[in-house]
């Protein structure tokens, strides 16, 4: 046989032992789930904790939020959230915010003479 052809086979052999890796590792890496960050809220009369949080456009969050005195509400239009916090138990929402600034989140649930003033700030950069 000559070096050509031995050289022909073996790089023959060497694109199907890689193709054959590549094909069985496909399922494992297009399964892979990454989970979510997720950031923890506390709802109080009259505030929300922390005060500010930034996000990354395009990375999706789990965003848990807690209360321990009354229900309250957690709205923002522009980033598609609008959720219930009732005292005792966790909601969640999960989201991959697409559009970048500073997005102001209300208490949509009426909670009290200082309601009006219960919000906080998302930053997506």
């Amino acid at each position: 046989m000559t070096t050509a052809r031995t050289f022909g086979r073996l790089a023959g052999l060497a694109a199907s032992v890689i193709v054959s890796v590549l094909a069985l590792a496909a399922p494992f890496h297009a399964g892979a789930q990454v989970t979510p960050r997720v950031i923890e809220i506390a709802a109080k009369r009259y505030e929300f904790t922390p005060k500010v949080i930034t996000l990354k456009q395009g990375e999706t969050v789990t965003i848990r939020l807690t209360t321990e005195d009354v229900t309250h509400g957690f709205y923002m239009k522009s980033l598609g959230i609008d959720a219930v916090v009732e005292p005792g138990k966790a909601t969640e929402i999960t989201l991959t915010p697409q559009t970048t600034g500073s997005f102001t989140t209300i208490c949509d649930h009426f909670c009290g003479e200082g309601h009006g003033n219960m919000h906080m700030t998302i930053v997506v950069e």
